[in-house]
């Protein structure tokens, strides 16, 4: 099993002119000697300091994550194998990919290996570039081949340095963001420094560096950033084209890097739609963030090789939904309080139906079944009905899909970011309420939206988006623990933002006595001295013993966590992978995964052939799994599954029954007569246990 351990002896933006700093520092500004050219000097002095100590914060924050990945794993010390037995599961996937390029004779060979392999399924012909999101290390290993840097520095390395860039990219947006918000680059400033403190609950990507959020959230951070700038009253026209296209590249680089993409964006127009029909956003911004939200999927599913699952995304059928609705309700916005409630519920339920009727056509046209397993599992996620499925089971019993522990609050709250936002957020949702009751009860109101008279409430656009949007990601954080890295990231900029407008200093000057000097260097500093290194000997020897005594066009079967590694660091063809969003290889894992379950071994002999497996790898530490409790154990998901009875003491539902055949992967370690016609063990260690299969029917 892969650990870390203690090392042992040593061996051998510039920003926009419209940016609003005129709110910040105001009285040194009134101490200044009147007129314009008195403001424009300390505006251009304000935005050249905000702006540097933004890229100088994004670069540290950069250094400091590549460090601790050095100081966690030895990465310069470690073989090379080592190095990719570190990237685990789908991260080791992906980066095959990147090697593959990089192997490969020439770009169009390499092209063409995506294209048309044959090595990531086993007896089937896929086209990756269609199947997963791998652009991104397409683009990365032709920049690897094009510029002069392959003597200087080694391809891992520049894979790595990388996305630790992306990450200074990912600060310096979040940090821009909350500026925009406040008025002030102290704001953007004790953002970042949160982002860092709270590393832990804000960014995994020290140890999962090629995961596909760890490319994308940087785009979405740059996102949101522009947005927040377009929502912004009074643009010059060259500054809202020019935000335009920034919102366009952003969202379209964000789409291509991550295939949960249409899922993040639907939050987001639903936050549009929230907005708009409440009157707190202009009706004009929200439809061009709309169309940008579908064109950048449709030019993805066009790279994609048409790739079904975008076009039949609810996204899309929501965004179309939301036009037509409002081409059918044109007075939605007038009328008596109680008349535009009504109304508005009625919109609501239109859109809502026409999204599940144009979704569901587009689903029968394509036949698409790929992400029907995403709504299995939030079916029995939220109770709507047990289930027995397999793949739904898989991601229940999955700690990353399970709900946001009670502890990421307390570890928000050392640093007191988490009083910090929930102080904010009670502010900003009364303000909100009051804003929407009044845009809902003034049916003669004709003004600009984000301009009331003077004494009355107001909350402006940008600020509105912000709310909404990090109330919806954080209902999402709560339910599915994995998504809590989108939540807590803005949680940063949305306290930092309210801490340091000036409606809210007066207020925070009066909760000094919170004030606690170690609460503010978590410390930082025992993480960049704690120097440990990558040791997983098990998983070495078993990729070393398949390079040198397996053909390169053996297929192996195992785990998909496992198969990734064994694709990266041995280039064998396998049976299955963790890219789990096809319905095929859905139904192929579970196949596969029959050596942990009660089955006789012809019939596990049987399925193993039909995908044309060589070599079957068993690991202990599934087969003899206790990480999870009875029920959620991948043995019992394959009982239940089977309708078999789970082992251990506990209840069984009724209709299960015992099964004809013990556990696979336990009775073959006793090389009785059916087992040893079938299967040869060829390979053994502490952890893992692989076996040959016999060519005979």
């Amino acid at each position: 099993m892969m650990s870390i351990r203690q090392r042992r002896e040593i061996r051998a933006t510039e920003v926009s002119e419209d940016f609003p700093a005129q709110e910040e520092n105001v009285k040194l500004e009134n101490k200044l000697p009147s007129g314009c050219t008195s403001r424009r000097l300390w505006k251009i002095l304000s935005l050249t300091i905000g702006g540097t100590i933004a890229l100088c914060i994004g670069l540290l924050t950069s250094v400091y994550l590549a460090t601790l990945h050095e100081n966690d794993l030895w990465f310069s010390n470690i073989k090379e194998v080592e190095r990719e037995i570190s990237f685990r599961t789908e991260c080791g996937l992906y980066y095959s990919y990147y090697k593959q390029m990089l192997q490969a004779p020439t770009l169009v060979q390499g092209f063409h290996g995506l294209i048309y392999d044959n090595k990531t399924e086993s007896m089937k012909t896929i086209n990756l570039l269609q199947r997963m999101n791998i652009y991104q290390e397409v683009f990365l290993s032709i920049l690897y081949r094009v510029l002069p840097i392959q003597k200087y520095l080694e391809p891992v390395y520049f894979y790595i340095y990388t996305l630790f860039g992306l990450q200074a990219i990912y600060v310096t947006a979040l940090y821009i963001t909350s500026w925009l918000l406040s008025g002030t680059w102290l704001s953007g400033l004790l953002a970042a420094f949160w982002y860092v403190t709270n590393r832990i609950d804000t960014t995994r990507v020290e140890f999962t560096i090629p995961l596909r959020e760890n490319w994308a959230l940087p785009f979405f951070a740059i996102q949101i950033a522009a947005i927040t700038y377009f929502l912004r009253p009074n643009l010059q026209p060259l500054s809202e084209r020019l935000t335009l296209l920034a919102i366009f590249i952003s969202t379209f680089l964000f789409s291509l890097t991550w295939q949960f993409n249409q899922f993040m964006m639907l939050m987001q127009a639903l936050v549009l739609f929230t907005l708009d029909s409440l009157d707190m956003l202009p009706a004009v911004k929200a439809t061009w963030l709309y169309g940008i939200q579908i064109t950048s999927l449709l030019l993805v599913c066009i790279l994609q090789f048409f790739n079904s699952m975008i076009l039949g995304s609810l996204l899309i059928s929501f965004n179309l939904s939301v036009f037509i609705a409002r081409k059918l309700q044109k007075n939605l916005k007038t009328g008596s309080f109680l008349n535009r409630l009504g109304k508005l519920l009625l919109h609501l339920f239109m859109v809502l139906c026409l999204t599940l009727f144009l979704n569901n056509i587009i689903k029968k046209i394509l036949n698409l079944k790929s992400d029907e397993h995403i709504f299995k599992f939030l079916k029995a996620k939220f109770g709507l009905g047990a289930t027995r499925d397999f793949d739904a089971n898989l991601y229940l019993c999955e700690e990353a899909f399970g709900l946001l522990p009670f502890n990421t609050f307390g570890r928000l709250s050392d640093t007191l970011l988490f009083y910090a936002y929930v102080f904010v957020l009670s502010i900003t949702v009364t303000v909100a309420f009051v804003v929407a009751f009044h845009n809902l009860s003034d049916s003669t109101n004709q003004q600009s939206v984000g301009k009331t008279e003077k004494g009355t409430v107001n909350l402006k656009p940008e600020t509105a988006y912000n709310l909404i949007h990090t109330i919806l990601f954080g209902f999402l954080a709560l339910s599915t623990m994995r998504m809590k890295y989108l939540w807590t990231s803005h949680m940063c900029v949305f306290a930092s933002f309210g801490l340091c407008s000036p409606e809210i200093w007066e207020l925070l000057l009066k909760s000094v006595h919170l004030y606690n000097p170690k609460r503010f260097w978590p410390g930082m500093m025992d993480e960049l001295s704690e120097l440990r290194e990558f040791y997983d000997p098990d998983t070495v020897e078993l990729m070393n013993w398949i390079n040198t005594n397996t053909p390169r066009k053996a297929v192996f079967a195992g785990s998909m966590q496992l198969l990734a590694g064994v694709k990266l660091c041995t280039g064998r063809t396998l049976t299955n992978h963790p890219h789990y969003e096809d319905s095929s290889l859905r139904e192929r894992t579970r196949a596969v995964y029959q050596i942990y379950a009660k089955r006789a071994p012809e019939e596990v002999h049987a399925l193993l052939r039909s995908f044309g497996t060589d070599y079957v790898i068993l690991e202990d530490s599934i087969c003899y799994e206790r990480r999870h409790h009875r029920g959620c154990r991948l043995r019992d998901l394959l009982d239940i599954a089977n309708g078999h009875m789970m082992d251990g003491p506990g209840e069984n539902d009724p209709d299960l029954k015992p099964a004809d055949h013990p556990r696979f992967c336990e009775e073959i370690k006793r090389n009785l007569p059916p087992y040893v016609a079938h299967f040869t063990r060829v390979f053994q260690n502490k952890t893992f246990h692989v076996y040959k299969l016999s060519r005979n029917k």
